[in-house]
């Protein structure tokens, strides 16, 4: 697979994401951020389980549980309490820091040089995000932005790590998300009944929001999105992540009727070029070797 094919099939992932906020703020109960979470997560890695047939082994159930809490169990419920508090662009706006928590997350863990052209192309793509989070009629909810920040340095940190522990051979990348959505899964259970409860009624409207997070947001996303990490250089899906801001911001403006400025635009534009700037820079250099981060199968080789 040629590295433009990569780059689109892993843009599935924050393209799919874009539309949570506006699935959660139409179609879905208010008030039930957990559960939202929960049946995003824990029928699609279920699933997975059955159609992977792999379990983890030894010290994957513990990486299996910790990457499920980053990628899962915490993003969920705060990502879809900031789509409870914010705007749908706002909520989803929020999601430029990634790539610069990623940069330097990258730094301390991975030890990966910062190339120039990709912090610029970071600190570009924030820049353009606070264009689009500051429009004319933007609701700051304070609440609301601890809650995205929150979520995007959970999952940043998730990047990073499922980057540096790789994938065990043998293992699919349906078998390794269903790992991980398993995992949030059943850590998003007891909190959901113990904290939140279930809403007395569910209309149509829930039912097939719930089914498109869990299905295409969930399941097909994430297999998509981890083996993306898995396969591009550090920053490249970090980059990535900006599309969920610019497509959440369309689909607020086209369907929910949220207002939208010319210096959005405008920002949505500096995010695009960011986008492609950084993936250009991003690209291995002639002669190098890609590095795939399957450090757990280079130590069980060496037994």
């Amino acid at each position: 697979m040629n590295r433009l094919t990569l780059l689109l099939l892993t843009a599935v992932a924050p393209v799919s994401w874009g539309t949570t906020y506006l699935v959660t703020t139409e179609l879905l109960p208010v008030g039930h951020p957990l559960l939202a979470g929960l049946l995003r997560s824990l029928p699609a890695g279920l699933l997975a389980l059955a159609i992977g047939r792999t379990l983890p082994t030894g010290w994957w159930w513990l990486k299996a549980l910790v990457l499920g809490i980053l990628n899962i169990g915490a993003f969920f419920p705060l990502l879809f309490l900031a789509a409870e508090r914010l705007p749908g662009g706002v909520a989803a706006a929020v999601a430029g820091a990634q790539p610069l928590i990623v940069l330097a997350l990258g730094t301390l863990v991975l030890r990966d040089r910062i190339r120039p052209a990709s912090a610029i192309a970071a600190l570009a793509g924030a820049a353009g995000v606070a264009m689009v989070v500051l429009g004319p009629e933007a609701k700051l909810d304070g609440w609301g932005i601890l809650a995205a920040l929150g979520g995007v340095s959970s999952t940043g940190l998730g990047i990073i790590l499922t980057k540096r522990w790789g994938r065990p051979t043998g293992v699919g990348p349906v078998a390794y998300a269903g790992w991980q959505l398993t995992a949030g899964g059943l850590f998003l259970l007891p909190l959901t009944i113990t904290l939140e409860g279930f809403p007395s009624h569910l209309d149509g409207g829930a039912v097939l929001g719930y089914l498109w997070l869990g299905t295409v947001g969930g399941l097909i996303a994430y297999t998509l999105w981890f083996r993306g990490i898995q396969q591009l250089p550090v920053i490249a899906p970090g980059l990535l992540a900006l599309l969920s801001p610019v497509v959440a911001t369309v689909l607020g403006a086209t369907i929910a009727g949220e207002s939208f400025s010319g210096a959005q635009a405008v920002g949505i534009g500096i995010v695009l070029v960011a986008l492609i700037g950084g993936q250009i820079a991003a690209r291995p250099r002639r002669g190098s070797i890609p590095i795939e981060p399957a450090l757990e199968d280079a130590v069980s080789t060496r037994r």
